[in-house]
């Protein structure tokens, strides 16, 4: 398979949009969640969407395929929340190694198919590390604002298991996204350095942080600059933003890292902005209009799409893309 690092110098590279909600269309019950295997589980498993790589794989391998049909060059696993911390809300810690392995297999299976049919243009499968459920850097409790629900320690061990499977499943690279806590993102690339040293292995690394509000600010408080900084002394493959803002309010947040790094620059925002019912109402046609801003900018290597997100969003980038020459990178 090409270099991925060789192929961002040549041309921007698309992600796929969300997994969430294209399994929504499916509007799985909960018995669908559950299947044969998990019928008897003691508590509810509706809205468990990793699980269903378990449970629905073919829907799973449906929904890769119409990303990687839509233009995606990179899928992501269905493993956002496959870490011990987010499962104990399920009860199923003891399942962590078994669903990012399962997932990566699944999306490595679809995407070789691809590639083979089209072999000058390879697919790549990015292993996702979500970012727990819990924040090592904020109290969760007001009237105790020096505790802590979780460790940087819990997070380092969670996530090096997450990141152990999902290497033993085949990813190209490994995804670390939706960082709302700089520190809880620091405990994943320790762990993937650990990893990455006990197994002699290189894999790419993708940065992606998100800014939650019109203050220009991650929930922990950071600028984009000051997201950038705290996470520049790893080698990685690209840093970037998703979720949170929709297209055109990421704007003046990428610009500050594509002024300030040699980094690839990544962006998958939301579908703009969510509707009262929580529902995102961009067309494929309004959000290309706005991410068609960060080409004539030349601000990104690496763009793609989060909440609300379609195939026909994807195919929309896709189409635009080729028009438009990547921003220059460096120490990648």
């Amino acid at each position: 398979m090409r270099d991925i690092k060789k192929i961002l110098k040549e041309r921007i590279l698309i992600l796929d949009g969300a997994m969430g909600t294209m399994l929504q269309r499916y509007k799985f019950t909960e018995a669908d969640f559950r299947g044969e295997r998990f019928k008897d589980w003691p508590s509810p498993l509706q809205g468990n969407n990793d699980l269903l790589s378990l449970t629905q794989p073919e829907a799973i391998a449906a929904i890769h395929a119409k990303y990687l049909e839509a233009g995606a060059d990179i899928i992501e696993t269905n493993t956002f929340s496959s870490t011990t911390i987010a499962m104990a809300d399920y009860h199923m810690e003891d399942l962590v190694h078994e669903l990012n392995y399962e997932a990566a297999q699944i999306a490595r299976k679809v995407a070789d198919e691809f590639t083979d049919n089209e072999p000058d243009k390879p697919r790549f499968v990015a292993g996702s590390i979500g970012p727990t459920n819990k924040t090592a850097s904020m109290s969760p409790d007001v009237n105790d604002p020096g505790y802590r629900a979780v460790s940087f320690n819990d997070l380092r061990l969670a996530y090096k298991q997450q990141i152990e499977a999902l290497v033993d499943g085949g990813v190209d690279l490994l995804l670390v996204e939706t960082i709302f806590d700089t520190l809880n993102a620091k405990a994943a690339l320790f762990a993937i350095e650990e990893v990455k040293e006990e197994r002699n292995i290189d894999i790419p690394v993708m940065v992606s942080g998100t800014i939650t509000d019109a203050s220009g600010r991650t929930l922990s408080g950071q600028t984009a600059e000051a997201f950038l900084i705290s996470i520049s002394h790893i080698p990685i493959l690209s840093v970037g933003f998703n979720c949170a803002l929709g297209a055109s309010q990421l704007v003046p947040h990428l610009e500050v890292l594509a002024a300030k790094t040699d980094f690839a620059v990544s962006a998958h925002p939301n579908a703009g902005l969510p509707n009262p019912f929580g529902e995102y109402d961009e067309t494929a046609g309004q959000m290309a209009a706005q991410i068609k801003e960060y080409m004539e900018k030349g601000l990104v290597n690496i763009v793609g799409g989060c909440c609300g997100t379609t195939p026909e969003h994807i195919s929309a980038m896709a189409a635009l893309v080729k028009d438009y020459k990547p921003r220059k990178v460096g120490s990648i």
